[in-house]
């Protein structure tokens, strides 16, 4: 069943977010934070495979207040603009719809995750460490270096996935993340022979072993943890 666009309420007005649920009973919820490049094809197809996989899934539009319903592909044109959205994105409100978004799940029964990619994976993360999801997935989240005094308010268990090609994201702010998240329970961080962006198969730097890799370690986690 293809997903459909949805219409959720934040602390400062309304957003659309993208919904594709399973076709039976869900084996809990999962919210798919977006990269720089909005709601887009991929964000959604995400959404559609892990709907596939028995979630029901969830991917709000957090450029909403600068630019609704924006969907970039991945021309170096797009990059730019998507880097201008994400550098004038208010992570405080960015978490209130996550936020949000999370409410409206549990209010359908059953357990919430987080999984995000690159902007996604770094807002995961400090999902994890602000909001209460049961669980959070972050994609080579970028900036998490930054945040790393937020790791001991993690209270869900968390798995990391990163490119050890990455030059967005060197591995010694891994290394850091690892030594942050040493003393907490059920933490998981895993790197792949890759790039940055290696999950999204729109783009030249998908990795096809370690997407799939990596997808099948998320589902194992999300069914391990909202099960």
């Amino acid at each position: 069943m293809p997903g459909k666009d949805v219409t959720l309420k934040t602390s400062d007005g309304q957003f659309s977010a993208y919904l594709a649920t399973a076709s039976g009973k869900p084996a809990g919820s999962v919210v798919v934070i977006q990269e720089i490049f909005g709601v887009n094809s991929h964000i959604r197809s995400v959404c559609d495979r892990l709907a596939a996989a028995g979630f029901n899934a969830l991917a709000p539009d957090l450029f909403h207040r600068s630019e609704p319903g924006v969907q970039l592909g991945y021309e170096q044109a797009d990059f730019g603009r998507g880097f201008e959205l994400m550098q004038a994105l208010d992570h405080t409100k960015a978490l209130a719809d996550i936020d949000a978004c999370i409410a409206d799940c549990r209010a359908h029964g059953g357990k919430v995750a987080v999984l995000g990619f690159c902007m996604g994976g770094l807002l995961a993360y400090r999902s994890a460490a602000n909001l209460q999801p049961d669980a959070a997935v972050a994609y080579y989240g970028g900036g998490i270096a930054n945040f790393l005094d937020e790791a001991g308010n993690i209270r869900c268990p968390i798995q990391f996935h990163f490119g050890e090609k990455d030059h967005f994201i060197p591995m010694t702010d891994v290394d850091k993340l690892r030594a942050a998240i040493a003393g907490l329970k059920e933490t998981e961080v895993h790197v792949y022979p890759a790039d940055h962006g290696f999950n999204c198969d729109q783009r030249a730097s998908y990795d096809a072993a370690a997407a799939s890799l990596a997808w099948q370690r998320s589902l194992d986690f999300l069914r391990r943890h909202l099960g």
